[in-house]
């Protein structure tokens, strides 16, 4: 299907010559080398933490069993989770190999007069590549996190903030170091697998190694679909998981029962902690495993051909986990620090990791581009150094707007005076006043980029921003650890001191976890302009006018997505939380002396419901993410479907940011109450308003927030993928293939309405009437005891 006859050789630049030294007469695997090393360092330090992280004592017997109980069910989610994904990913191997053998995208490049059918083996092969390895870091962070949780409960008990605070940040820096490692090794692996056996001359030649290298980069689009699906649906389901099982848990139990938060009468709490590590390690996990190796592969792919500038991104985002090593080291605090020392201590490990990555990028630069090369250098110097600062600056701002140390916050606490309906509302406008200073450093770091470097420099500015992912992720990671140890220290019955102790790490983790969806929005925005310019140019769209009605029906249509998008999510949280909020008044009706304390909660049955329940809802968001792309651009064109992409990142943007604030923010202002006694503390009708709050602001900020900017993300890369089938077409050309995607939407709907969303319970309806429409644990496809088993 794709135009042929027409390469881009004539179009690329000349960089290199014959008679100019390294890196420009450089190797595939020279291009590779340093982040091979790295990422090889990356996982040593990931074996090195976890080894570390065993040594600290685990608790008692009680601690131990509730553990156990979390990571058992973890495992059973995620094992149902990939046996979906599975399939899926099978499903479209087969459809990229067959694709590209029968219409090889190499053929564009004009490398060779005979097709090379490999090319579809290369597509499938980085795309199983990607989504394996995706898969593989949140599985590794998820096991770490939930043996991390219950030594940091230990830590609390025995040896206080400072010591919990090392346990529960080298939990998440086990994650930071596992995604970068596996995310740059694969990445730097196939890179270099995809230039082997490839009919392009003598490297001496430098149109032809141009030529390889563009051919290479352009196989690693799919190695980022890979990557992208699944960190959609892990995203998605995960999110799916833990806020059904959060909401169901808080209003049974905090507002109708008036227990307190993680008791262990409530059924829903192994879930709620459950969910803590499936979708804030795993999904978080597999998300930023994406936005890391997508920005690598939008710099390369920028790059055409250049061999330095290919090296670039892979090279930076070595150095970077050298300095985030470093960092590591840097995070320590003391006993009895307040929130804002306890952010503090955080802020070192990034700001120090942030200072080495700069020194080690100009010496990196200084080295790739001599002599006449090094303004154009230094040029893009300062695109790195743009986007790690924009990166910081995209922390501070959600940090000002989410921790309740800051006005912001403590505005929607004091709003709770009046009731709930004050406590939306001022929760929503904080939310939507938080989109203005991200914005605004996005906006001044695509101009400044831009003119300095122009779409490369603002790739390198997206490389950049990520650079430091190891830290920054183990900041991120470390929150569902420290909320997880205080929900082990509750239902084990600890001292109130202990609870306190994790009460204040979990608070921190609030924040971090706001301030890591902002700065994952943020690169995710800054990669996907990447890969939509990239993506214009392997498609041939050479104006996209805004005033065209086919480029603006695309915009129209793509800033629609991210809202259809969130929709349905939040509609499946709700669905799926009706689910568990039955159940948990099933059992506090039917379960004799559960109420009292004397008797056990089955909460089985609570893990098996949203683990169920969260697999079937991601099936259709994955659907319509995956399918969009390519119905604009095989039903009218590559022009409506740059538009589509332009507006999806758009809207995407500005809704991402204001749900993951808003809910952040709503879910601190509850604990500013609990912490710092705010309002006349726990138990008024402020603590019950703002409770409520929390409760809205959970899908907002797990749920649908933060799975918006893999949307964005995801469909850019889909588009990157097909570029070269819809390469050079008009507008309605081929139009009868945009109604295969179509027909695959419909027949999806009618399934998922027909067998999950035809059925649903009645959640107003008396107990007894329900009960026998509960489904029993054992009738469920995935008991947590199928994750014991595995």
């Amino acid at each position: 299907m794709a135009t042929s006859g027409t390469g881009i050789g004539s179009m690329l630049p000349d960089p290199c010559t014959s008679d100019m030294a390294y890196p420009c007469n450089t190797t595939s695997i020279n291009v590779v080398s340093l982040s091979l090393a790295c990422s090889g360092i990356a996982l040593l330090m990931a074996i090195f933490l976890t080894k570390k992280l065993r040594s600290y004592e685990r608790g008692t017997t009680e601690m131990n069993k509730l553990c156990d109980k979390i990571k058992s069910g973890a495992r059973a989610f995620l094992v149902t989770e990939y046996k979906y994904l599975t399939m899926f990913v099978l499903c479209v191997f087969a459809v990229l190999v067959i694709i590209y053998t029968l219409d090889p995208p190499s053929n564009l490049l004009t490398l060779t007069d005979n097709p090379d059918r490999l090319d579809g083996i290369r597509a499938g092969a980085c795309f199983i590549g990607g989504a394996f390895l995706s898969a593989s870091a949140g599985w590794a962070g998820m096991s770490v996190a939930t043996d991390a949780n219950v030594r940091t409960t230990q830590a609390a008990d025995k040896q206080g903030l400072s010591v919990a605070l090392r346990v529960a940040f080298t939990g998440g820096a086990v994650m930071g170091f596992t995604v970068v490692g596996l995310g740059l090794a694969g990445l730097s692996f196939f890179f270099w697998l995809m230039t082997l056996n490839r009919s392009v001359g003598d490297l001496a030649d430098e149109k032809a190694a141009a030529m390889s290298l563009i051919a290479a980069v352009d196989s690693l689009a799919s190695f980022g679909f890979g990557a992208s699906s699944i960190a959609l649906f892990a995203r998605v389901a995960g999110g799916i998981y833990t806020k059904a099982a959060d909401v169901g848990a808080d209003l049974v139990g905090k507002v109708e029962m008036d227990i307190p938060e993680d008791d262990p009468r409530n059924p829903a709490v192994i879930a709620d902690n459950v969910g803590d590590n499936v979708g804030d390690v795993a999904g978080m996990g597999a998300d930023l495993f994406e936005s890391f190796v997508g920005s690598i592969i939008a710099a390369a792919t920028l790059a055409n051909g250049n061999a330095v500038k290919v090296a670039l991104p892979f090279w930076i985002a070595g150095a970077g986990i050298v300095a985030s090593l470093v960092g590591f080291y840097a995070v320590s605090t003391k006993d009895g620090a307040n929130q804002r020392q306890l952010m503090m201590a955080l802020h070192k490990g990034v700001i120090s990791s942030s200072v080495l990555v700069l020194a080690f990028s100009a010496i990196i630069v200084s080295q790739f581009f001599p002599g006449d090369e090094s303004t154009e250098g230094w040029k893009i110097f300062a695109c790195i150094a743009i986007g790690l600062i924009a990166g910081i600056l995209i922390g501070q701002a959600t940090e000002y707007y989410t921790s309740y140390s800051f006005w912001p916050t403590q505005s929607i606490t004091e709003a709770g005076v009046t009731g709930p309906a004050t406590v939306i509302i001022q929760g929503l406008g904080i939310g939507m006043m938080s989109c203005v200073p991200p914005v605004m450093i996005i906006v001044a770091t695509i101009l400044g980029c831009n003119a300095l470097s122009g779409d490369y420099g603002v790739a390198m500015a997206a490389v950049g921003m990520l650079s430091t992912l190891g830290v920054t992720l183990a900041t991120d990671a470390y929150g569902p650890i420290a909320d997880n140890a205080g929900g082990i220290a509750e239902m084990a019955e600890l001292e109130e001191r202990v609870r306190e102790t994790t009460d204040a790490l979990d608070a921190l983790g609030n924040t971090t976890a706001a301030t890591g969806k902002g700065f994952a929005i943020g690169s995710a925005v800054l990669t996907s302009l990447s890969l939509l310019t990239a993506f214009k140019d392997k498609a041939q769209v050479f104006t996209a006018d805004i005033g065209d009605p086919v480029v603006l029906s695309g915009v129209l249509f793509g800033a629609m997505l991210p809202f259809l998008f969130a929709a349905l999510t939040m509609l499946s949280v709700q669905k799926a939380a009706g689910a568990i909020i039955i159940e948990v008044r099933r059992q506090f009706a039917t379960i004799d002396g559960l109420r009292e304390g004397t008797a056990e909660a089955d909460s089985d049955r609570c893990v098996a419901i949203s683990t169920q329940s969260s697999v079937e809802e991601m099936i259709l968001p994955g659907v319509y993410a995956v399918l969009s792309p390519l119905m604009a651009g095989l039903l009218i064109g590559p022009k409506c479907l740059t538009g589509m992409l332009g507006g999806a990142i758009a809207s995407g943007m500005m809704l991402a940011i204001m749900m993951a604030n808003a809910g952040g923010a709503w879910d601190n202002s509850k604990k500013y109450i609990e912490i710092e006694g705010a309002c006349g503390g726990k138990g008024t009708t402020t603590h019950k308003a703002c409770v409520v709050g929390d409760t809205v602001g959970d899908p907002f900020k797990d749920t649908s927030g933060p799975s918006l900017n893999i949307l964005i993300k995801l469909m850019s890369m889909v588009s990157l993928t097909a570029a070269p089938i819809i390469r050079g077409w008009s507008d309605w050309q081929f139009w009868y293939w945009g109604l295969l995607p179509i027909g695959l939407c419909a027949i999806a709907t009618v399934l998922v309405h027909h067998f999950y969303w035809k059925n649903t319970q009645d959640i107003a309806a008396p107990i007894d009437d329900v009960v026998k429409d509960v489904p029993l644990a054992k009738d469920l496809e995935t008991p947590a005891a199928e994750g014991q088993a595995s």
